[in-house]
């Protein structure tokens, strides 16, 4: 995807983010849903990115489709990937199962993490790995969870009973792999869902590189500092690179902090508690 269809997906996906403290599962199961349709109707999709017609158009096509059949909320993200710009027809099927797997993997970014110490997000990934190690090490599940004879719902089921321990996450994005996979490998779409959940689980972790190693209270400050920033609690990771200019870097996500900005956020802080007081 790239061009204009690149730029309304990247849209897409930061307006969506604020929807995502709130998702729920059913929200990603609707759009998948919605997904199914539009798959359904070679149509619909040239109608939904034609250039020719007005944004607004679009999104009433979408209104006038699904409301009273879909959330209102499953409706409004479609109907706004309707009034934006598509390259090709069939990229917003694509966009919108980014989007659907997305909300997935931020219900369980939500998680309160499990009994073995796991974050959601890391027991997503886990068991999206070990479905795709158990089938790609078997060239008779390979065959069975891509055999056109059989139903949907046939290859859903066989594809469930391979990861009994998974969570809600990973059935349903695991689930929607095999039952529809859109023309890729089952084990292929599986491993996009995962890179996903990789990307919002380097959200919580932000590594920092310092020119040398840093004191105990050095990294609570910054711990603290960083925590107010982002609104969460972060995961440190730190590396010494004795040549660094300015004596520290910290990325967060896609997010570079030199040494200016992290000294200013502290001086930041420091104000703020002082006010408290």
């Amino acid at each position: 995807m790239a061009g204009a269809s690149s730029e309304s997906l990247a849209a897409a996906l930061a307006d969506l983010e604020t929807t995502l403290p709130t998702a729920s599962l059913s929200l990603a199961r609707e759009l998948f849903g919605i997904l199914a349709v539009l798959d359904g109707s070679a149509g619909l999709r040239r109608a939904l990115t034609d250039p020719s017609r007005e944004g607004a158009e679009k999104s009433a096509l979408v209104h006038s489709l699904l409301d009273g059949k879909a959330s209102g909320e499953a409706v409004e993200i479609t109907a706004k990937l309707a009034a934006s710009r598509w390259a090709g027809a069939r990229d917003i099927s694509d966009a919108l199962e980014t989007i659907a797997s997305t909300v997935a993997c931020a219900v369980a970014e939500q998680g309160a993490g499990t009994a073995s110490g796991l974050s959601g997000l890391e027991k997503l990934q886990n068991d999206l790995f070990a479905f795709n190690n158990t089938v790609e090490g078997n060239h008779e599940l390979q065959a069975a969870l891509t055999e056109q004879q059989a139903s949907p719902e046939a290859r859903r089921t066989l594809a469930l009973r391979l990861v009994p321990e998974a969570s809600e996450e990973a059935r349903l994005l695991i689930g929607q792999a095999v039952s529809a996979p859109r023309g890729a490998k089952p084990t292929a779409l599986v491993e996009k869902f995962a890179s996903l959940a990789a990307g919002r689980q380097k959200r919580w972790i932000a590594d920092v590189a310092v020119a040398r190693p840093l004191g105990e209270g050095q990294l609570k400050r910054l711990q603290d500092g960083l925590n107010t920033l982002y609104g969460r609690e972060l995961k440190i990771n730190t590396t010494v690179e004795p040549s660094l200019v300015g004596g520290l870097r910290v990325t967060v996500g896609d997010e570079v902090l030199d040494a200016s900005t992290v000294t200013r956020l502290g001086d930041l802080r420091r104000q703020l508690a002082a006010q408290a007081r």
